[in-house]
């Protein structure tokens, strides 16, 4: 089979178009991975350019190792992932120890896979572990309303799920263990990716403040539906914050433990306490 007629790299063309339609991808903003399966990589081998032309990752995933990933190239546009798949994302594989990688398919006029690589692979080293391999993709996208909460609101893991939650019922029951918070850090480097990763082993969406998001799922589908409808939610907060900053009406405590109980939730106190 052709890597372009795999089921899977169609799925991940239509999320990076999708994501560019949002408006979250300006220039050669943002970036998404996927953890291929065995039985996918099995089946595309044959279209595969194989060379030992490995290269450093910047840290260590060696629970990773072996493992191929589909990922989007660096200084590459979304908007020409639908149009010039080949030459925009690359399938590499990690080497044993975890430390080194190589493009088998992909960026044919040259290029790396994304700047963000060490915190892609570091967390979904963490996301593979603390789930039990069903999460495969990460994505990190510069939502909007996001990135514009994180100039008005303290940069704390509890604020932003509390105030999140509240815009909207099916937040909770989207993101029920609330979401993270990193502060603002250079883009790309090791430091980043060790603050995403921590906050990763207890939360699906960590927000990295004046930048945007990074979201983890176990398929294409449930992480940009996760990373819409938090970016959704603070949507609607932005509009209330500039309508009245002063709430008349919200959900409360004692509504989110019946939601819970109504979802069969399991909902973290210290988000529930009245601000």
């Amino acid at each position: 089979m052709k890597v372009l007629e795999a089921e899977f790299v169609k799925g991940f063309i239509r999320m990076a178009n999708d994501g560019w339609e949002m408006g979250w991808h300006e220039r050669n903003g943002g970036n998404l991975s996927y953890r291929i399966k065995k039985e996918e990589i099995e089946n595309l081998s044959e279209d595969f350019t194989y060379n030992n032309n490995w290269k450093p990752i910047g840290t260590t995933v060696k629970s990773l190792g072996g493992e191929f990933f589909l990922v989007t190239g660096s200084g590459k546009f979304f908007r020409n992932v639908l149009i010039k798949p080949d030459d925009s994302i690359a399938i590499i594989e990690i080497d044993h120890l975890g430390e080194n990688y190589k493009i088998c398919w992909g960026l044919v006029n040259g290029g790396r896979p994304t700047s963000e690589l060490p915190s892609h692979l570091m967390n979904h080293e963490v996301k593979m572990i603390a789930s039990g391999g069903k999460h495969r993709v990460i994505y990190h996208a510069h939502t909007t309303n996001v990135i514009a909460l994180t100039f008005v609101l303290p940069l704390q893991d509890e604020v932003f799920t509390r105030e999140l939650w509240e815009m909207a019922t099916e937040c909770p029951v989207v993101f029920p263990d609330g979401i993270g918070v990193v502060p603002w850090m250079i883009p790309g480097g090791r430091d980043i990716a060790v603050a995403t990763s921590e906050l990763m082993k207890r939360y699906d969406v960590a927000i990295w403040a004046h930048h945007g998001m990074f979201c983890s799922g176990e398929d294409f589908d449930l992480t940009f539906g996760l990373m819409h409808t938090v970016e959704k939610s603070a949507e609607i907060l932005n509009k209330v914050l500039a309508i009245q900053p002063n709430k008349l009406q919200t959900i409360k405590e004692h509504d989110f433990r019946e939601l819970a109980k109504g979802f069969n939730l399991t909902l973290p106190e210290r988000f529930l306490y009245t601000k």
